[in-house]
């Protein structure tokens, strides 16, 4: 346990510091698993942490000081830096989120949290993406590759080529079965996205087949090439996905940041982009392309397709990489 001290006291006895309280609470939740869940509700928290001490927060540093009315303050303040265009919705309603989950944890209980981000903002989340995927560009991700390439990172590298080629989200590309997918590419065109896969998903219950062509071939050529002895994945027997998460992603974010691409995630949206111009001979809405407009049915086509390529169970949900219908 990483209690320090009672229950009842200062900051519900994990700590001086509200800023260290909060992370604490959070793993002790999670009992030490959940990695990127923690990683990111910490983020958020200290987030609201920065806000508290700030000159437009309340000046607390003690959980048992914050009540309903400094969280609503707090997404008084969210809501104005949204209406500035400086935040998006969805990123104040996870910060708000995280908050409450973070009280809880905290406290024990559900006293004190606000019990809809959404309505205390005042704000819809659209879920429509407004702003052109970065890395289309493959020779922008093949710089990035030659970069990893030169610092030994060449696992890193094999992810980026993963994910521009197929879609895969970053824990996909790292524990895909890369033996079962070379064969699968090779005797049928195709190969089936099923390790690693969002929200339970497994095994022939949930089939996600996407075409083979010559990026798929190569960037599972070089995966395979560069996988650890012993491993029919990205992670070397004594690894664990928390460890290279640690050890070999987290670096690897400076790398794209320098080569203007915000994260591995943008990659999967340029791919549904790819995808959605294959499909219907136009460019995707967010590029500036009418097909929506001007061909309703080859659009909705294009995103349902795009939607099971990507392991989404919900055609709408498309929007959030290749932009909406208007």
């Amino acid at each position: 346990m990483a209690l320090v001290g009672r229950r009842d006291g200062r900051n519900s006895g994990y700590g001086r510091q509200l800023s260290y309280a909060g992370p604490q609470a959070l793993k002790d939740m999670f009992g030490g698993g959940h990695y990127g869940t923690v990683k990111a509700r910490c983020d958020r928290w200290h987030a609201f942490v920065k806000w508290s001490r700030s000159e437009q927060g309340p000046g607390i540093n003690d959980a048992r000081q914050i009540d309903r009315k400094v969280l609503a303050d707090y997404a008084a303040y969210l809501r104005d830096v949204v209406g500035r265009g400086d935040l998006a919705v969805s990123t104040a309603q996870n910060r708000l989120s995280s908050v409450n989950r973070t009280m809880a944890a905290l406290r024990g209980d559900q006293y004190v949290k606000l019990p809809s981000p959404s309505k205390a903002l005042g704000m819809q989340r659209t879920g429509v993406r407004h702003s052109v995927p970065q890395g289309q560009d493959r020779e922008q991700v093949k710089q990035i590759v030659d970069t990893f390439c030169r610092h030994h990172q060449l696992r890193a590298a094999a992810i980026i080529l993963l994910a521009r080629a197929t879609g895969m989200r970053l824990r996909e590309a790292i524990l895909a079965n890369l033996p079962r997918l070379s064969r699968e590419a090779k005797e049928f065109g195709r190969i089936n996205i099923q390790d690693g896969t969002k929200g339970g998903r497994a095994g022939a219950s949930a089939p996600r087949w996407i075409a083979v062509d010559d990026h798929v071939r190569d960037a599972l050529g070089f995966a395979l090439q560069v996988s650890p002895v012993g491993s029919r994945n990205l992670i070397a027997p004594h690894e664990s996905y928390l460890s290279l998460l640690q050890e070999i992603i987290r670096s690897a974010r400076d790398i794209l940041h320098a080569h203007n691409l915000k994260g591995f995630h943008e990659l999967r949206a340029a791919y549904a982009c790819e995808r959605y111009e294959q499909i219907t001979q136009h460019p995707a809405p967010i590029i500036g392309g009418q097909c929506c407009q001007v061909l309703r049915y080859l659009d909705r086509d294009a995103r349902r397709q795009i939607s099971y390529e990507l392991g989404h169970g919900r055609i709408d949900v498309v929007a959030a990489y290749i932009g909406g219908r208007t």
